[in-house]
């Protein structure tokens, strides 16, 4: 039998499962990969110290201020993620394409002054744009040889009487996944791994997690820009946020070398669906205090989210006597607020007359700040925001991008790190994200188009449940690429 410390720590498991899937929300919802236009990507993002880009209102307001004349774009993608994963020695690898709007938006001048003192420009502008890509296709497999999910929804039952259990836990009770033990009162738990409790632990079984995970998160930013005499420039901006997830797992365990007495197969779906909305407010500057540098800095209030909920989980199984059961819980339908980290960005940039453009930026968010609230059935989320404050870091990245015109005719370059946003010790202690992004361009005096390639690469420590003395995490490798391409128009 398993050590007893599995039995003693079943409600602080029980507990940690939830808090961890909590975190993940917050931490998902708190971050963000814009992706703009064209000229955005393929200069890695660098934008807050230029502006004069529908995307990089999102970064910096100021940046309104900086058009010259009314301009318009439109910003298709084609994206295509790859997974490559690492469990128990066993090499799976999954993709997913998909096809979408990157941005599209308008700015138009109020104001347009002659002269180059006092209110020079005061400039309208509205921008959307994808904020992040949630679209991702992850296969992990291997062979198990001493844990099980079922052994999981056993060990965080001890303690409860069997026409108590809930959850998860409950429909693997209602498929003979797991039994009470003989003698035990209804309230101790084995799987059909130890034949219930009543003989060794066998495992040997081939465990199979498809990942299938869907959505976006976006902005709709109202903004307004002021130059002033050619050097300070002064906007603010209204962002109207959107977020559509879906989070899909299949989990299978079978016996296909047929080592575990009397079982087949059993398989656990787990189906989320979050849409939400929130609001925030952004301000910023950018200066120019000679011809050749522009220097911006711009601050992002927190977003404030309500977000709706829908959630469903099923489970069946199989045996060898040729029995087959399968159950599935209520769906649940619930609400809740979550608001995100603030986040301050700063940035330089260097314009070798018409020639060349070099930019850098920093952005600073601390994700400790996430916080959830206001759950539709009252619920305070204390042990959620806990954990929050606990496992996460403030974290900070460094965006670097250039641009080099020949003629008529641009080539850009960009690269990225989103540091980590968890603490020290915590399993994904180092999980930072790295870009590399490229692009061309052509542009006359009343029409552009831009084409972009952006790689967004990251791994990652998956545990499929909490068993941390039996179960090792699966390593996962992402790779994102984006293509883009804007069309632009000036009057």
């Amino acid at each position: 039998m398993k050590p007893i410390f599995a039995t003693i720590a079943a409600v602080f498991l029980t507990v940690s499962t939830t808090m961890a899937q909590n975190l993940d929300d917050a931490l998902r919802y708190s971050r963000t990969f814009y992706n703009g236009t064209a000229r955005f990507m393929a200069m890695g993002g660098a934008f807050t110290a230029l502006g004069a880009d529908l995307s990089a209102i999102s970064l910096n307001p100021a940046g309104t201020g900086v058009f010259r004349s009314f301009e318009a774009t439109i910003t298709p993608n084609l994206g295509y993620n790859n997974s490559s994963t690492l469990f128990n020695n066993s090499r799976s690898t999954d993709f997913k394409y998909n096809f979408g709007l990157n941005q599209a938006g308008f700015v138009a001048n109020l104001i347009n002054n002659e002269g180059s003192s006092g209110l020079v420009k005061l400039n309208f502008a509205y921008s959307y744009v994808k904020a992040n890509n949630y679209n991702e296709n992850v296969t992990i497999k291997g062979i198990s040889e001493n844990t099980s999910m079922a052994e999981y929804w056993a060990m965080i039952s001890n303690g409860i009487y069997y026409k108590e259990l809930t959850g998860s836990a409950g429909i693997a009770y209602d498929v003979w996944v797991m039994d009470t033990i003989t003698g035990s009162g209804g309230r101790e738990y084995g799987s059909v791994f130890c034949a219930y409790g009543e003989g060794d632990y066998i495992f040997g079984q081939t465990i199979r997690r498809l990942i299938a995970n869907e959505g976006y998160s976006s902005e709709h930013a109202i903004s307004v820009g002021a130059n002033f005499s050619e050097k300070y420039f002064l906007g603010a901006t209204i962002t109207i946020n959107k977020l559509s997830y879906t989070g899909h797992y299949e989990h299978l365990e079978a016996d296909y070398d047929e080592v575990i007495p009397d079982f087949n197969n059993f398989t656990y779906t787990d189906h989320l669906e979050a849409t939400g909305t929130g609001y925030a407010l952004k301000i910023g500057t950018i200066l120019r205090p000679v011809e050749m540098l522009r220097i911006g800095a711009a601050f992002h209030t927190p977003v404030i989210y309500r977000i709706r909920e829908y959630f469903y989980d099923q489970i069946s199984s199989s045996f060898d006597n040729g029995d087959s059961y399968s159950n599935s819980n209520d769906p649940m339908r619930y609400s809740y607020t979550l608001t995100t980290p603030f986040r301050a960005t700063a940035g330089v940039a260097f314009q070798i007359k018409k020639l060349a453009i070099v930019s850098a930026d920093y952005e600073f968010s601390d994700y400790r700040t996430a916080r959830f609230s206001r759950a539709s059935d009252g619920y305070s989320y204390y042990d959620e925001n806990e954990s929050v404050k606990k496992s996460l870091k403030s974290a900070s990245t460094l965006k670097l991008g250039t641009e080099f015109r020949v003629s008529s005719f641009y080539i850009r370059g960009g690269y990225g790190i989103y540091g980590s946003a968890f603490k020290s010790g915590e399993i994904n202690e180092n999980m930072s994200y790295y870009s590399v992004s490229f692009g061309l361009g052509f542009r006359q005096q009343n029409f552009f188009f831009d084409l972009a390639f952006t790689n967004l690469s990251n791994t990652m420590k998956y545990m499929m449940y909490y068993d941390p003395d039996y179960l090792k995490p699966a390593d996962i490798t992402y790779t994102r690429n984006n293509f883009t391409a804007t069309l632009g128009f000036k009057f």
